[in-house]
C-alpha cells in the first residue's frame, strides 16, 4: 500500500526533507509518494535576504525547476488547516480549497520576525525575516531615498543586513542598534572584527541600547534619548510558526513543537517536526539554534524516520554538533568562527575576503544541498561525529548520546 508522505514548507529543511525521502524511496524501493506544500512557487534562500534587503536581485529559485525530473507533487497555496486525527491538511490555492491526506506529516514551516513586544514596532518597522519583508526595505530605501536608517538587533542577522545596507548605499547614515553587545556568539578576536569593519562601511553602533518605542521619526530609547531614522529595520529576533500549538502538539514556551531524536513529535508521532519550528536538542542537551546549518540534517533526519519505518531500518538519532558561525559583511569582508559541538566559539577564525568567499560557497552549497541532497549523508556523519566526541569528552556515559537525542523535553 502506497504511504503517502506530505511535507508542509520548502524551505531549507521542508526541501531537504521532500527531497531525501524521494531519493530514499526510490534507492530501497519503497512505494512512497511525496508531496510538498509551499505558500509561493519560489525557494527563498533565507540567508541571502540582507541582500535583497540591499536591493540585490539574488536568492530566490523555481520550485517547480528544483523538483523537476524527482515525481515530488508540488502544491502551491496556504495551509489553512491540520487534522491530525484524520491525518488531512486543507491547503487553500488559487483553485480554492483542497484537502490532503498522508501517512506520515512533515512540518517546516519555520520562522517569522518576532518584535518582543515594543510598542510600535509592528508599526514603525520592517523586518527581513521573509522575502516580500526583504523587497520592502529594498524598495522603501530605492523610493523614500532615506538618509537615516536603523538596525535593531546586534546578532549575525542585524550585522548582515547593517553592512550590506552601509556598503550598497554610502550615501545613508546607517546606525545598529543592540542590547547586550554587537555579536554575542562569536569569540572575543571575531566580535572585534565586526567591529572593525562596522567603523570602516561607517556605521555607527550602539551597545547595551534598549528600547522602549518604535515610531515615525525612529527609535525611542530606555534612557530617554531618541535615535532619528527615516527607516526601520527589525532584527531583534524570530518566533516559530503557531501552527504546532495550533494542532494541538506538545511544544515548549516559544511555540516550538518538542521532537525526540528522530524528529518525531513528543505527542503525535506520526508528525514530524523540522527547522525553525523544531526544538530539537543539540549535543549539550540546549534547542539548537535556529539555522539552515541545523535545518538541513533535521530534514534529512526526518526522511530517513520515514523511509525507516517502512523498512524496518533503525534510522541515527544521534544529536548534532555545531561546526561554525558565518556572517556576511558585504560583500568584500566576512566572519566565519569555528565553534564547538555546543556552539561555543573556538580560538579558530577567517576574516576579510577570505571569509566572504567561504561563506559564499557555504551558502550556495546549503541550496543545492537542500535541492539535491548530494551531500546528505556526509553532513550528517559530521554534525553527528562531533556531538559524539563532544559527549565522551564531557564523560557521558555509554548510550547517553541516543538517550538525550530520543527523550527531548522542553
Amino acid at each position: 500500500m502506497t504511504h503517502r508522505l506530505l511535507v508542509l514548507g520548502a524551505g531549507y529543511s521542508g526541501l531537504a526533507a521532500a527531497r531525501r525521502a524521494h531519493d530514499l524511496a526510490r534507492r530501497e524501493r519503497a512505494d512512497v509518494t511525496v508531496t510538498l506544500v509551499n505558500a509561493t512557487p519560489h525557494f527563498v534562500e533565507r540567508v541571502r535576504l540582507h541582500q535583497v534587503a540591499a536591493g540585490q536581485d539574488v536568492g530566490v529559485h523555481s520550485l517547480a525547476e528544483a523538483l523537476e525530473g524527482t515525481g515530488i507533487d508540488l502544491v502551491v497555496g496556504l495551509v489553512e488547516d491540520v487534522d491530525p486525527d484524520a491525518r488531512s491538511v486543507t491547503v487553500r490555492g488559487d483553485w480554492g480549497p483542497r484537502t490532503l491526506g498522508y501517512d506520515s506529516l512533515v512540518l517546516a514551516l519555520g520562522s517569522s520576525a518576532r518584535a518582543g513586544g515594543v510598542p510600535g514596532a509592528d508599526d514603525h518597522s520592517l523586518a527581513i525575516a521573509d522575502l516580500d519583508g526583504a523587497r520592502a526595505v529594498a524598495d522603501r530605501i530605492a523610493a523614500d531615498r532615506p538618509e537615516r536608517v536603523a538596525v535593531v538587533g546586534g546578532g549575525l542577522t542585524g550585522i548582515e543586513a547593517a553592512t550590506e545596507i552601509a556598503e550598497s548605499h554610502p550615501g545613508i547614515a546607517v546606525e545598529l542598534v543592540t542590547g547586550g553587545e554587537v555579536a554575542p556568539s562569536v569569540g572575543a578576536r571575531g566580535r572585534a572584527h565586526v567591529r572593525r569593519v562596522l567603523h570602516r562601511l561607517g556605521v555607527v553602533l550602539r551597545e547595551h541600547a534598549r528600547v522602549d518605542e518604535v515610531d515615525d521619526r525612529g527609535l525611542v530609547m530606555a534612557d530617554g534619548g531618541r535615535v532619528p531614522a527615516d527607516l526601520v529595520v527589525w532584527n531583534a529576533g524570530f518566533g516559530a510558526s503557531g501552527l504546532a500549538a495550533a494542532i494541538g502538539l506538545a511544544v515548549d514556551d516559544e511555540g516550538r513543537a518538542v521532537v525526540d531524536g528522530s524528529q518525531r513529535s513528543l505527542s503525535h508521532p506520526d508528525v514530524l517536526v523540522v527547522g525553525d519550528a523544531a526544538h530539537t536538542r543539540g549535543a549539550a542537551g540546549e534547542p539548537l539554534r535556529m539555522s539552515c546549518a541545523m535545518g538541513l540534517p533535521m530534514g534529512w533526519t526526518a526522511a530517513e524516520t520515514v523511509l525507516g519505518g517502512l523498512t524496518g531500518r533503525t534510522p541515527d538519532t544521534a544529536p548534532f554538533g555545531y561546526l561554525g558561525q558565518c556572517v556576511s559583511l558585504g560583500r568584500r569582508d566576512g566572519l566565519v568562527q569555528f565553534v564547538r559541538a555546543d556552539d561555543s566559539p573556538r580560538p579558530f577564525l577567517l576574516t576579510g575576503r577570505t571569509a566572504a568567499r567561504v561563506k559564499e560557497s557555504i551558502v550556495a552549497g546549503a541550496y543545492d544541498n537542500a535541492r539535491t541532497g548530494g551531500q546528505a549523508a556526509v553532513y550528517l556523519r559530521l554534525v553527528r561525529g562531533v556531538a559524539r566526541r563532544y559527549l565522551r569528552r564531557k564523560g557521558a556515559p555509554a548510550g547517553a548520546v541516543r538517550q538525550d537525542a530520543r527523550v527531548g523535553g522542553v
